[in-house]
């Protein structure tokens, strides 16, 4: 066998050992998520937010903030359930590595190199439900930009989680027109603490 060959062959079986661990974790977190409506929450608070925002009328924008209360409490204790379910896990299965691409199952052979997801959603847990709770007194409008980042980088996690680092932000980067590192100075400041212990930043 000549080199072109085994390097192609070492790249085929890295791709497909790559594909069944992704499968794995997005099947474990998507388990998990299915008894939730943690994205259609997150989506109707962002529209939400952009109709008010958009709102020209500053009595008619401050009459849409109060309408939008039970849907960031609901939020708030659907991700508390949920994390405290995903808790449950074994350590094992939710380690996430911080190497910049995916490499296959590369948290079973390189651990140093990893962060517990279990730690990670404890942490945008009590990031969401301190921007709910608005422990700050931040305007409604500030609230409602804290609170957006503090749901985007619980998002990123969770694509983090399924594929890897640089695939989670360039997904954020498309979708929603932010980079990883301006999310993350947007949170709240205990949560832009603790993930950044978390994760090594």
């Amino acid at each position: 066998m000549d080199f072109l060959t085994l390097l192609a062959v070492i790249a085929t079986a890295a791709f497909v050992l790559k594909s069944i661990d992704q499968r794995r974790r997005i099947a474990l977190l998507g388990h998990h998520l299915r008894d939730f409506r943690i994205e259609k929450l997150m989506e109707d608070l962002n529209q939400g937010y952009m109709r008010a925002l958009g709102e020209d009328d500053p009595q008619r924008r401050a009459q849409i903030w109060p309408l939008l209360e039970p849907t960031e409490t609901s939020l708030r204790s659907q991700f508390e359930r949920f994390s405290a379910a995903f808790a449950r896990l074994d350590a094992a299965d939710t380690r996430i590595s911080t190497l910049p691409l995916a490499l296959p199952f590369a948290d079973r052979w390189l651990p140093s190199a990893t962060f517990d997801a279990r730690q990670a959603f404890a942490i945008h847990a009590r990031g969401i439900a301190a921007a709910v709770g608005n422990d700050s007194g931040r305007t409604p409008k500030d609230r409602a930009f804290v609170l957006s980042a503090e749901m985007l980088l619980m998002q990123h996690t969770c694509h983090w989680f399924c594929r890897s680092r640089t695939v989670a932000s360039a997904r954020m980067l498309a979708r929603h027109r932010t980079h990883y590192a301006q999310l993350r100075e947007a949170v709240g400041p205990e949560t832009r603490r603790a993930y950044g212990a978390l994760i090594g930043a």
